[in-house]
């Protein structure tokens, strides 16, 4: 298999917000919020007779996180493939550097549906530079490989934005939302994954990494506090009962409860916490009633809207 040199630009680490620094709340109350609940195809590719089919909700691929299933099948018997490995690896080509971003590298197998499942958190979308979805599958007659330039589109759903941060751990984090699609009026399943960039070096020089390869990890037995407000003037950082911190199932993603009490642009305000307690990135929101003043934020925080 053909090696990947891979370095990280200085933009990827920036820190990110997913606010204009002047918000239209009136306009983006308007928009309507966008619902994909079937899977469909993003691409295929014949090698010999074994035909290998990636996809992903509504057949497109996302800025932030995205559910992938792959099916393989045999073109010729038209039987689904199990006994097989396939790893999965994305890469962004901007300029003469490349990079990668969390994602699953082998992918499970799904005995009940015949897929296999992973996922991938696209950093970024193709208007910055090229994605190219890299496929390995083994099977009894051999090694197969797929390479395939994908588009990723920035994705149209607030309540599934995602953010990059520094913490005060000098490491990288991306939290990225994945749940609840359509919120209710009502309390919400909010649940998101953390990922943390690791890499063969991972000194920071002048607030930049300093790496050779970008690989991410999952996050394990960190915390995020949540404290949910409406940020616009007209709400007086108004917030809401019965919400429940994120803290991490076994499905390796981080889990809590929102209560929105009516629609609208929400905040959610993180303090993220380690497995030993300590503040990894986040600050305490004031409770003040503040009519006609757009809401404070946390230094970690991200808006969503439905």
């Amino acid at each position: 298999m053909k090696a990947i040199h891979l370095v990280l630009p200085a933009l990827f680490f920036a820190v990110t917000s997913c606010t204009l620094d002047k918000t239209d709340f009136e306009e983006e109350i308007a928009v309507e919020i966008p619902e994909n609940y079937s899977f469909e195809e993003v691409f295929s590719s014949q090698k010999e007779t074994y035909k290998i089919s990636v996809e992903a909700l509504n057949g497109t691929f996302y800025k932030g996180y995205n559910e992938v299933r792959v099916k393989l099948t045999n073109v010729q018997t038209e039987e689904f493939l199990a006994n097989s490995t396939i790893t999965f690896f994305p890469v962004l080509t901007v300029a003469d550097k490349q990079e990668s971003c969390p994602h699953a590298s082998i992918l499970e197998y799904n005995s009940d549906e015949q897929y296999f499942e992973g996922y991938v958190v696209f950093t970024k979308d193709s208007n910055v530079g090229d994605w190219n979805i890299q496929l390995n599958f083994t099977i009894e007659s051999g090694d197969f490989q797929v390479d395939k330039i994908v588009s990723v589109v920035q994705q149209p759903n607030k309540n599934l934005n995602m953010t990059s941060f520094t913490g005060n751990d000098e490491q990288y984090y991306i939290i990225a939302l994945i749940a609840p699609q359509k919120p209710k009026v009502a309390e919400n399943n909010l649940v998101a994954g953390i990922y943390k960039y690791v890499g063969d070096e991972s000194a920071i020089i002048n607030n930049e990494p300093n790496a050779l390869a970008s690989s991410f990890a999952v996050v394990n037995k960190y915390t995020l506090l949540l404290d949910p407000r409406m940020p616009e003037p007209s709400m007086g950082n108004h917030s809401s009962p019965n919400n429940r911190d994120l803290i991490q199932g076994e499905d390796g993603l981080y889990h809590g409860v929102v209560n929105y009490t009516m629609t609208g642009n929400w905040t959610l305000n993180f303090i993220m916490q380690n497995q030993n307690g300590k503040i990894v990135k986040g600050t305490e929101v004031s409770t003040d009633f503040t009519p006609g003043v757009e809401g404070e934020k946390s230094e970690l925080y991200i808006d969503i809207l439905f």
